[in-house]
């Protein structure tokens, strides 16, 4: 120690930590050091594919590059959640397409060369992946080569790197649809059926039996001390089966919810600052300003016809329905406010049926105003295909016809199609460009109104806020950071505590959503420790204890053990009563006698046959003891999971339904189910998933 004060003084800290490491590497196994190093690297990883760890930082470039490719191709910015959601699959499944799937299908002596990438763009087998995306169109919205290759030509003259990101997009999009293409028609050329195996399953089809049974349910309660399972056998099952024991991380907690709710305090004075502003609302000429300032339910255009309002509120529904026009009283629904007031009343359709030619840029006015002028009733079709850049709307066979049109449906701008005159075109304007519209027919006018909704929802007040933060504070403080602590604090206070399994996904806590932060703590700390206060949404507080922790992979035996001692508890009890039957009915040479012996009466079953089971309470133990037995022979028992079965194969027949047509069919599907589960197989071996920690 004095050597190393004396480096330390000499040459500073950097040289001691030196020392200090090399000691400790004396000290301490260096693989359990490695294994810790990388055990801390990794918990920032996303996931690991095909042996190569996904970190955050290079998942999120690589989502953020698909979020950017959507806006190209949407021209939106706007995100929702779950296209946030889509755009990460995306991105997640285009690494596993680059790490796994394609070095797996090259393994395979697959290959997808760079002319063949180009052939796939411009040649005369286009890819799907470009012939359907929608981007490579002519003026009649038709697939265009020609568009293909002059964004090909004019790609790298984008400043920007957009046309760039696109173009790599699509070719990696191109080629992993070749890869997976060529693999499957490997996997279907290589599923074969020869004439005999065809010829057998045509045979176990057409060939049904008729049979007379009686069983004998399985009761498995109260449980049969005479079935005795040994831990070894638990043993012996678990080493034998580790393949179904596979599983996720999760964790055992319990946690107290105190949710941030509006006492009667806060919904008196929302009352009182309700009414204060009643009289504006009655008497304001801007009634949209008024509610932008006030309402938590902003003005609409929509008209409405009786009934429509409900879903906003019975009561101001009813006054709507009632009456031709004014103001309705404050209505109160729970800790909410509402008061309604009828702004306009009109006879107008449901539907009307609209058609329109579209026009788009700097000078889409003029043209629309010089077509207009030379409309007629009879040359709108016409007028339609020559000037209108909308060529896929052609209801009816007639070009620029959309339909018919509700309020629901209604683009927007369009809303003045609802009061037009039939048969009267005129110009829209709309966020596609510039419209002429024409309304042909309408449903028959009922009577619709125009309703302003002022609706006030009460909020907590910081008072109420304060007091529910005290009263989980006083969990959080009492449990003191230890699970115990936690438990004996609920038992005390009478506080509810729910009990639940969660994995490193769960987001929702019964009704609450976006509660993710509660997830994280709990994946972060051992059993045994109790959150401080963890806030979601603003509106809950949280208060946490971890009680158990599994790790991802193999199950331990002892977290298993209870259902495998189950399962084999049935198992043992199925065959045991089996057994005890064989002996009961010995010599019974009807099915009838051995009914009446097992004091049960005989069941019939009609064109039971091998392949497929003919009755939902079939077994596939029975149907196969059915398919091998002798006819006219009492048979079995045969033990099954739902009950013990003995039977009497009445007579066998043999159709000619069941086709080589059939067959095909039959294992097309199974061909189409084994092309689907390749990408499954390989991930469940390749490719281990941890978004759920960060998204």
């Amino acid at each position: 120690m004095a050597a190393l004060e004396t480096i330390r003084t000499k040459f500073g800290i950097g040289a001691s930590l030196i020392i200090a490491f090399g000691l400790l590497l004396f000290l301490v196994n260096p693989s359990d050091i490695i294994q810790t190093i990388q055990s801390a690297s990794s918990k920032y990883d996303v996931g690991k594919i095909n042996g190569k760890s996904i970190s955050y930082q290079d998942f999120e470039v690589e989502t953020r590059k698909f979020s950017e490719i959507r806006e190209m191709l949407t021209g939106t910015s706007a995100s929702s959640e779950q296209v946030q959601r889509q755009t990460r699959q995306q991105a997640w499944q285009s690494l596993v397409d680059e790490y796994l799937v394609i070095p797996t299908i090259e393994k395979a002596g697959i290959r997808v060369g760079q002319q063949e990438i180009i052939d796939l763009f411009i040649g005369d087998e286009v890819s799907p992946v470009i012939a359907n995306s929608g981007i490579f169109t002519d003026e009649n919205g038709n697939f265009s080569v020609a568009a293909v290759r002059t964004f090909m030509e004019q790609v790298t003259a984008d400043e920007s790197g957009r046309g760039v990101l696109l173009r790599d997009y699509l070719q990696n999009a191109v080629r992993s649809e070749r890869y997976s293409s060529k693999y499957n028609s490997l996997f279907t050329a290589a599923s074969y059926v020869n004439s005999l195996e065809q010829k057998r399953a045509i045979e176990e089809n057409n060939t049904t039996a008729n049979v007379a049974f009686v069983v004998v349910p399985n009761s498995y309660s109260p449980v049969d001390s005479t079935v005795v399972i040994s831990d070894a056998s638990i043993k012996s099952y678990y080493d034998s089966h580790k393949d179904k024991f596979q599983q996720k991380a999760t964790r055992d907690i319990e946690y107290a919810v105190f949710e941030v709710t509006p006492s009667p305090a806060d919904v008196n004075a929302q009352n009182e600052e309700f009414v204060s502003l009643y009289d504006e609302f009655a008497a304001t000429d801007n009634v949209r300003a008024f509610l932008q300032r006030n309402s938590d339910r902003q003005w609409t255009d929509r008209w409405y016809k009786a009934g429509e309002l409900r879903s906003v509120n019975r009561e101001v529904d009813a006054f709507v329905s009632e009456n031709g026009e004014g103001v309705s009283p404050v209505i109160r629904y729970g800790k909410s406010f509402f008061a309604a007031r009828i702004m306009e009343k009109a006879m107008l359709p449901d539907s009307v049926y609209v058609r329109h030619i579209m026009f788009a840029g700097d000078s889409a006015r003029i043209k629309a105003n010089d077509v207009l002028a030379k409309l007629t009733r009879t040359n709108f079709a016409a007028m339609a295909t020559i000037y209108s850049l909308d060529k896929g709307n052609a209801v009816d066979g007639e070009q620029g016809n959309l339909g018919w049109m509700t309020q629901n449906s209604l683009i927007p701008g369009f809303e003045p199609v609802l009061t037009a005159q039939a048969g009267k075109p005129f110009i829209v304007n709309t966020q596609y460009g510039t419209h002429i519209v024409e309304v042909t027919r309408a449903t028959k006018p009922v009577e619709k109104k125009k309703v302003a909704v002022f609706e006030k929802a009460t909020l907590p007040s910081k008072a109420t806020y304060a007091d529910t933060y005290n009263k989980a504070n006083l969990l959080a403080t009492r449990a003191a950071g230890k699970a115990a602590n936690y438990r004996a604090a609920c038992d005390s206070t009478g506080i509810y505590s729910r009990k639940l399994t969660i994995n490193e996904g769960t987001d929702n806590y019964g009704a609450i959503s976006h509660a993710k932060e509660v997830t994280r703590w709990a994946f972060d700390n051992k059993p045994g420790k109790a959150s401080g206060i963890i806030t979601v949404d603003n509106n809950y507080f949280f208060v946490v204890a971890v009680n158990g922790a599994h790790k991802e992979g193999l199950a331990k035996l002892d977290e298993v053990s209870g259902n495998i001692r189950n399962q084999l508890y049935r198992e043992a009890y199925s065959q045991k009563k089996a057994a005890e039957i064989a002996a009961d009915i010995e010599g019974l040479a009807s099915i009838e006698a051995v009914a009446e012996k097992l004091g049960t009466t005989v069941s019939n079953l009609s064109d039971v046959t091998f392949s497929t089971s003919s009755a939902s309470s079939t077994e596939p133990a029975f149907v196969g003891a059915v398919a091998a037995a002798k006819e006219g022979v009492v048979s079995g028992p045969v033990a099954g999971t739902m009950g013990t079965y003995v039977f009497q194969v009445n007579g066998r027949e043999t159709g000619s339904y069941y086709t080589e047509d059939d067959a095909r069919a039959a294992q097309a599907r199974i061909d189409a189910y084994h092309t689907q589960m390749l990408l499954s197989v390989m991930s469940d071996k390749g490719v281990t998933d941890h978004r759920e920690r960060f998204f």
